[in-house]
């Protein structure tokens, strides 16, 4: 599943928690997080956590006052856990796979994932099958904007435009456009944040030579 949404409060702990186990390698106390994000009482530090364990972000082990595992974090300091997640038609909500630890400064937004993007439509638009499209899913996109979409079992990129209750998607110029409505197997999943490019391996360019 996709992870929630954060409030501020919720989202200034949790940069705290991924910064502090980078620098110390262990998780701050209820009492540490509360002076760091001034919150006021160590309760209302406990209930922004169960929030946070609540949304995805963590899990939590009780009885231990710094048992809380982030989930994805491989420990590197300014970087974010973003899951890796997989779209079919029988489960049209996104399941998470895994996870990839990016630059922070590269992702708009701890509630972003990663979809592989399944076509080569979208070469035009710099997105070709294999790809790891980073979702910005509380984004709201406008005309013309790139997006994320799931047409059937394909996660696919595409530029997007609302036409009354249907909407409009290309894959480039010269692509012929494909018309959606209310009755048809998609999902918008968000504006496309990035595009990451797996590395080529050899035994995939010897068979490109062939």
């Amino acid at each position: 599943m996709t992870r929630a949404p954060l409030s501020a409060v919720e989202e200034s702990v949790y940069r705290f928690l991924l910064d502090h186990l980078a620098e110390h390698t262990f998780q701050p106390s209820v009492r540490d997080i509360g002076r760091h994000c001034r919150i006021a009482s160590t309760k209302s530090v406990t209930d922004v956590l169960a929030s946070l364990e609540v949304k995805g972000y963590i899990e939590r082990e009780p009885g231990r006052s710094r048992g809380v595992k982030l989930l994805g974090y491989a420990g590197l300091a300014g970087v974010i856990p973003v899951p890796v997640v997989r779209v079919t038609s029988s489960q049209p909500a996104p399941v998470t796979t895994g996870h990839l630890s990016l630059d922070r400064t590269l992702v708009p937004s701890p509630e972003c994932f990663l979809v592989t993007v399944t076509d080569d439509d979208a070469r035009a638009l710099g997105a070709h099958a294999g790809d790891f499209a980073l979702v910005h899913p509380v984004a709201r996109s406008r005309d013309g904007e790139l997006v994320v979409v799931r047409l059937g079992n394909r996660a696919v990129v595409r530029t997007m435009a609302r036409r009354g209750q249907a909407v409009v998607l290309r894959a480039g110029d010269a692509a012929e456009p494909l018309e959606l409505g209310p009755q048809d197997d998609y999902a918008v999943l968000g504006v496309l944040a990035g595009i990451i490019r797996p590395p080529v391996t050899q035994a995939a360019d010897a068979g490109d030579d062939a």
